[in-house]
């Protein structure tokens, strides 16, 4: 299962994409919102994760694009360290699956991945 993984501050980016991969999940990592955006554009994902503030283009951005220019039901899980409830409220709206407040838990992360994708991702993590 491929994500894209999107997060400018690069120990939390390294360090869940470790952890996500060593759970089989072929990660790409993305410290730019516009890199991210290309990628997203050119290739399948079946989960994106991202961080709302990001030099490029946002994670509410990536997320509006994948919706309303993609037309792409692929999960999406956005964290923020922003403690703002209309921030969570509009990544909602924007069609975001999951808001994940940071400092994100590895171990909070994959249960959510895993109730999103279902079967397949339990399959991956189980190999």
């Amino acid at each position: 299962m491929k994500i894209s993984l999107s997060e400018d501050n690069e120990l939390l980016r390294k360090s869940l994409s470790f952890f996500l991969q060593a759970n089989g999940f072929e990660v790409d990592q993305f410290s730019n919102g516009k890199e991210a955006l290309d990628a997203i554009s050119e290739k399948e994902y079946d989960i994106i994760l991202t961080d709302i503030n990001m030099p490029g283009a946002s994670g509410l951005e990536i997320a509006n694009h994948v919706r309303t220019e993609l037309l792409r039901d692929t999960p999406i899980i956005i964290f923020t360290s922003i403690n703002v409830e209309q921030t969570e409220l509009d990544a909602f709206e924007i069609g975001a699956n999951e808001f994940i407040p940071k400092p994100v838990s590895p171990q909070v992360l994959l249960v959510r991945i895993k109730k999103l994708l279902g079967a397949n991702a339990r399959a991956v993590t189980s190999v």
